[in-house]
């Protein structure tokens, strides 16, 4: 009777086993990978089109300081209409009251050019251009924490996946091995013990499952805000991108490559035309104008006049005004100066501690593989020594449950190695579609800033083009 009830416990667990495999194959018959999460993630993100539009709204301050370098003109009118009382003494005899009205209209048309100003406009214009490239380093790194946000949330959501399928048929085993308890206690084989010591691991399974079951509805909604749609059945990401053997190696490319250390570098050529700018304050401006109007009065009166001149003007006293704004610039200088070294320490710091986080997972993952293959072992010894009464049910749980860490175990430390070498690729700035190859449609930054940059009229063919531009993004 006795080896009845154990022939039949061991049968339930391969059944068990057997159907959590097969329940799992349909997942993969309509999965999505990594680089599909990737793609939809890039092309749905809220947060990189918001960045597009404040990179475009750099480009508008290169098209207003070009726009500063070309002539102004401009229209004036004006119409009035006058109205004159007269009281004259003729005769003696009180005076007679008169009425005038005359009514005068004019229009007229100026222009004006600055032939020379120390360099200002030019200097602005300079300054705008940096200011463009470094917003657009800002955007690379958006794209970056768009990619590695999404790599994150994809594999935690197939870790807390897995983690509900192991806990899964770690409930059914167990439940499996209550049910041989009470049917041992039954022939009188093991006592109360026994079973009470199967019931509490029983209550502690399923404790386990439903916060397993509730990371999974976590991550499951962290997915559907990265990437845009609900996760479907995740395949494993397989082979990890190719990085550097070293730290040396990691920190070099992230202080060539990281687009902060790069949009600093902007910013500091930024601030130094802005230092010429106001050394240009210090000279003269040269402007050259001119005019034509032509007024219409009463009784066909007209007048027709134009003007051109040529003026200069320049500072001689500002209080201390122009030697504080150069000053004022030149401090914004240094301090970029100071950015740019504490963005290199960082990087530096982040990349080697990127590179010590992936040979750590890597170490872990290994360490838990071979963890797995002895629990295994340990596992069916102690539940074939239970059989024949050398062991008890205490200690066929024990193994179990070390079993059962050691597979989650391997579980979180795959998918700790897959985040930390995409945290590190994005740490040397390689996390980009481009150095991924990924098939998007991707954002091209100079195709709006090549028609802009020449501060195009509305009525010019590029301003018509950029009309057109506007009106697709607006879609």
């Amino acid at each position: 009777m006795i080896d009845v009830i154990k022939k039949r416990s061991f049968a339930n667990k391969s059944a068990v086993f057997a159907a959590a495999v097969f329940l799992t194959i349909p997942q993969f018959l309509n999965a999505d990978t990594l680089r599909e999460a990737m793609v939809k993630a890039y092309n749905s993100s809220g947060l990189l089109e918001q960045n597009r539009a404040l990179l475009r709204a750099a480009d508008e301050d290169v098209a207003v300081a070009a726009s500063a370098m070309s002539g102004v003109l401009g229209w004036t009118s004006n119409i009035t209409r006058r109205k004159t009382q007269a009281l004259s003494d003729a005769g003696g005899f009180g005076g007679q009251k008169t009425d005038t009205v005359a009514n005068t209209a004019s229009v007229g048309l100026t222009a004006s050019l600055t032939l020379y100003d120390g360099g200002r406009n030019k200097y602005a214009l300079e300054a705008a251009k940096e200011a463009v490239l470094s917003t657009r380093q800002t955007l690379v790194g958006v794209e970056q924490q768009v990619l590695l946000s999404t790599v994150s949330t994809y594999m935690e959501v197939l870790r807390s996946r897995k983690t509900v399928t192991l806990r899964q048929n770690n409930l059914r085993v167990i439940k499996e091995e209550l049910r041989a308890a009470r049917d041992r206690f039954e022939v009188g084989e093991v006592t109360k013990t026994d079973v009470a010591l199967a019931e509490a691991r029983l209550a502690a399974s399923v404790s386990a499952l439903a916060v397993a079951e509730g990371e999974r509805a976590q991550a499951e909604e962290s997915y559907k805000q990265t990437v845009g749609s609900s996760p479907k059945g995740l395949t494993a990401p397989g082979r990890l991108p190719k990085l550097p053997n070293s730290a040396a190696a990691s920190k070099k490319s992230a202080v060539q490559n990281h687009p902060d250390i790069i949009a600093v570098q902007h910013d500091i050529k930024q601030a130094e035309y802005n230092m010429k700018r106001a050394e240009g304050a210090y000279h003269p401006t040269v402007s050259l104008s001119s005019s034509l109007n032509y007024t219409d009065q009463e009784a066909d009166d007209f007048q027709r006049s134009g003007s051109v001149s040529l003026s200069a003007e320049g500072p001689i006293y500002t209080g201390g005004r122009l030697p504080a704004l150069l000053r004022q610039a030149t401090a914004r200088r240094d301090a970029q100066r100071s950015v740019l070294h504490l963005t290199r320490l960082r990087l530096e710091q982040e990349a080697g501690s990127a590179f010590a986080l992936l040979q750590m997972a890597r170490s872990g993952r290994e360490a838990s593989e071979e963890q797995i293959r002895a629990s295994r072992v340990a596992f069916e010894g102690v539940r074939e020594e239970a059989k024949v009464g050398a062991r008890t049910t205490l200690d066929v749980l024990n193994a179990e449950q070390e079993l059962l860490d050691a597979q989650a175990g391997l579980i979180s430390a795959e998918a700790d190695e897959q985040i930390a070498a995409y945290r590190l690729l994005a740490q040397m700035g390689k996390l980009t579609v481009d150095d991924l190859n990924l098939p998007v449609q991707k954002y091209d930054p100079l195709e709006y800033y090549n028609l802009v940059k020449g501060a195009p009229t509305a009525l010019s063919k590029r301003g018509k083009q950029l009309d057109k531009v506007l009106r697709a993004i607006s879609k």
